[in-house]
């Protein structure tokens, strides 16, 4: 089985890493864990050691969603770094038995390792344990391609990289489940087209490949009058609704319109209005008042600054916009400055937020008023029965555990 590990860095990865363990998050077209998954050929289900506060995790309507790990770990279990992403390359070795590697090592770290002992899950709960320490004298790793993401603004960093991999791989790994593009659809440039299962692309629709590749789920429903510019993913049962999705991966179930330029949405999320949409990350959940606009580029072109647990931080990055994590709303025309962070379960309205909103406030000008953890929960439920999905009672637990450990903002780093 596979065990995926948040240290204390990626424990730092806000607004994110309170409401999810960061194998539940996308990188390039698809979830960490699941591209674990593809590398190692693992198919026995996943487990996360990511601390106590995601001891209710439950994304069970998300296929092979990790849950905490409790007790003990047993021997032959995988544990991978969560902040290991791993291209998408398919393993030719052993996983287990006597041939296995006993770790992985992506560039010159221990990305992952296979347990000779079993190991009690309580030594993962403060995040300080190197997994390296873990691998018995003069073991043999096995070489792994891939990224680090070493910040949070590494998943929009290394977006555009990432998708071009990834497309190219499943294109090579997947020949006999791809079609091509209907004839009513144009394609412009001499990238690849990848089309996986039967989704429907409506008439004046331009998949433009001048620079890069452009994926597109089964179920997904391209409508008239967009252009999706490489590299791409459209996800699962996504409807991109019209404008231009560019350097975007586009989760699964989630509704996009306007103007979304290298951004990632995880899935089940709303943006059905216009306004642009740059270089942002949308959790799950996330909805988007019509006229949302992100600035993901400063005036004096200079590099973007971050608010992070740690302090603000130099991202190094002249193009960033927005984290929106899990469950946040925004009202009609909100607009949003470059390197905005924004807490789950956060409901903000109005002109211009502080550059970091808290989890759960509401309102339109700071001092922000605190969401009441059962109407939070009660808005979650009835936006999840939407999409046909029931708000477990583990789930129930984990969304009162986040609202309960939620982080604050002094009011001098809300402005900076």
């Amino acid at each position: 089985m596979l065990y995926f590990y948040d240290d204390v860095r990626a424990r730092g990865f806000e607004p994110f890493a309170s409401a999810r363990p960061i194998c539940e998050m996308t990188a390039g077209i698809a979830l960490i864990r699941d591209r674990w998954t593809t590398v190692l050929g693992a198919d026995d289900g996943a487990r996360c050691l990511a601390g106590p506060r995601h001891i209710d995790f439950d994304e069970a309507f998300v296929p092979g969603a990790a849950s905490a790990a409790q007790g003990v770990v047993p021997a032959g279990s995988i544990i991978a770094n969560s902040r290991c992403v791993p291209a998408l390359t398919r393993r030719g070795g052993a996983t287990t038995g006597r041939d296995a590697p006993a770790g992985w090592r992506l560039g010159d770290r221990v990305g992952a390792v296979r347990l000779a002992e079993p190991v009690d899950a309580g030594v993962f709960a403060e995040g300080g344990l190197a997994l390296g320490d873990l691998l018995p004298p003069n073991a043999r790793l096995e070489r792994l391609d891939g990224w680090w993401l070493d910040d949070v603004w590494d998943f929009i960093r290394l977006l555009p990289e990432q998708l071009a991999s990834d497309i190219a791989a499943v294109a090579s790994q997947e020949p006999g489940k791809r079609r091509a593009p209907p004839a009513h659809v144009t394609v412009l440039g001499d990238g690849q087209v990848v089309l996986l299962g039967a989704p429907v692309l409506e008439p004046h629709v331009v998949l433009d490949t001048t620079s890069g590749p452009v994926l597109i789920e089964g179920g997904a429903h391209v409508r008239t009058f967009t252009r999706i510019c490489g590299p791409c993913r459209i996800g699962r049962d996504a409807n991109v609704l019209s404008g231009e999705i560019s350097a975007c991966s586009i989760g699964e179930v989630s509704k996009v319109r306007g103007e979304l330029s290298t951004s990632v949405v995880v899935g089940h999320a709303n943006k059905s209005h216009d306004g642009f949409i740059g270089h942002s990350y949308l959790g799950r959940w996330v909805n988007l008042g019509a006229g949302t606009i992100t600035s993901n580029l400063k005036n004096t072109y200079g590099n973007v600054s971050l608010w992070t647990p740690d302090g603000v931080r130099e991202t190094g990055m002249q193009f960033l916009g927005t984290l929106f994590g899990d469950h946040v709303k925004t009202g009609i025309g909100l607009r949003l400055t470059t390197g905005t962070v924004i807490g789950a379960g956060a409901n903000v309205y109005g002109n211009m937020p502080p550059k970091t909103v808290a989890p759960f406030s509401w309102g339109d000008a700071p001092p922000y008023a605190t969401y009441r953890a059962d109407k939070f929960v009660e808005a979650a439920s009835r936006a999840m029965s939407r999409r046909h999905i029931e708000l477990t009672d583990r789930a129930r637990r984990h969304l009162e555990s986040m609202h309960a450990g939620r982080w604050t903002v002094e009011p001098e780093t809300s402005h900076s």
